[in-house]
């Protein structure tokens, strides 16, 4: 839409709120009524630009601002919006590079076992040693993957160096340490054929069930149109086992519980840390724990950084935690030299490690 003759910015608002105003009421449709949102960008001539392609180019970046937002708004072009798309695209490039070339790392993150204080398990976090920018964080890249489907590039990396490193952890050290993998929403939707592929290696590595362990979230097991529960129970039968992340944050249901196949429950950070000065939150981490264990499910508690944290989960019948009060994500060499090497600790463990 084209508005002429705009002698000031009310007049633009005043036509947007309308058209959003319209568009938003019902429609009848035979017997039924349907309800629809707009979202609109808006880009002013000769101010943002002044050829037709930049003026639609600006109004669609500030159009997708306002979904971003919620939607069913409108939303004015800002120069730092092309300034981000710029970014935006440098860093798709940047992460096509870095799948090809094999510029991804994975970092292991000790879970510890609160009964013995052994190691069993760890989770396997991506980082990106970027060759300009250094140390890219995944809250950076992650959802630019997501967005563009690169995900399913990087993490079929993630899986294959997982099951790599896992043979290779037990051929070296005699060992066996279950290592957890983060599957997106977005993997998890488009795996198509990735996950014979999975299980072939597995078989090729002769590693024995229950060497990996996929973490997913909550809002997935929502969504029936992934056939989440078809899923879930291939990898149950392929030994794969199955960790719901950031337990409590999203949308809970004991419903959901007994009806998908789910190992451990990770108790999210937000609890955990306000354990001393938060009460609903030290009701919520044991009521999660208690009906756990009455569905056979293991509890998993992130985020453990004092004593205190620790002392209660462990009280409250935790089976598992992880977090900077025993060891921050180590590097594969820091990781074997700390928990897999004989001349370790026979403790396992690295008290207050930050």
């Amino acid at each position: 839409m084209v508005l002429s003759g705009i002698d000031f910015p009310g007049g633009v608002e005043r036509v947007a709120q309308c058209i959003l105003q319209r568009i938003s009421e019902p429609y009848n449709l035979g017997d039924e009524t349907a309800y629809i949102s707009a979202s609109i960008g808006i880009t002013m001539y000769p101010d943002d630009a002044t050829s037709i392609e930049g003026l639609l180019k600006h109004a669609d970046q500030a159009m997708y601002a306002a979904k971003e937002q919620g939607r069913n708004r409108f939303h004015y072009f800002t120069p730092s919006m092309q300034e981000f798309a710029r970014y935006r695209m440098a860093l798709i490039k940047d992460l096509r590079h870095a799948i090809s070339h094999k510029e991804f790392e994975l970092y292991y993150q000790p879970i510890i076992d609160m009964n013995s204080g052994d190691i069993y398990k760890v989770e396997a976090l991506i980082r990106w040693n970027h060759a300009s920018r250094g140390m890219v964080s995944p809250s950076e890249f992650i959802s630019v993957a997501e967005e563009t489907g690169l995900i399913n590039d990087i993490g079929n990396w993630v899986f294959e160096k997982a099951a790599h490193q896992s043979a290779e952890w037990r051929k070296q050290f005699g060992t066996e340490i279950q290592i957890s993998i983060n599957k997106s929403p977005v993997q998890f939707r488009d795996d198509g054929d990735t996950f014979s592929d999975w299980l072939t290696l597995l078989q090729h590595l002769e590693l024995s069930s229950n060497a990996i362990c996929v973490e997913i979230t909550e809002g997935l097991l929502l969504d029936a149109s992934m056939g989440v529960t078809e899923k879930l129970l291939a990898y149950r039968d392929a030994g794969i086992q199955v960790s719901l992340d950031d337990f409590g944050t999203g949308y809970s249901s004991l419903a959901y519980l007994k009806k998908f196949d789910i190992d451990y429950l990770k108790i999210d950070q937000s609890f955990t840390r306000n354990l001393e000065t938060d009460t609903d939150g030290v009701a919520l981490c044991e009521a999660i724990i208690v009906m756990a264990h009455k569905l056979g499910i293991k509890v998993i508690a992130e985020g453990v950084e004092t004593e205190f944290q620790r002392d209660f989960l462990a009280k409250a019948g935790c089976d598992y935690a992880q977090g900077y009060l025993f060891a921050r994500p180590l590097q594969q060499a820091e990781f074997e030299q700390a928990y897999l090497n004989p001349r370790s600790s026979s403790s396992g463990l690295i008290e207050g490690t930050h």
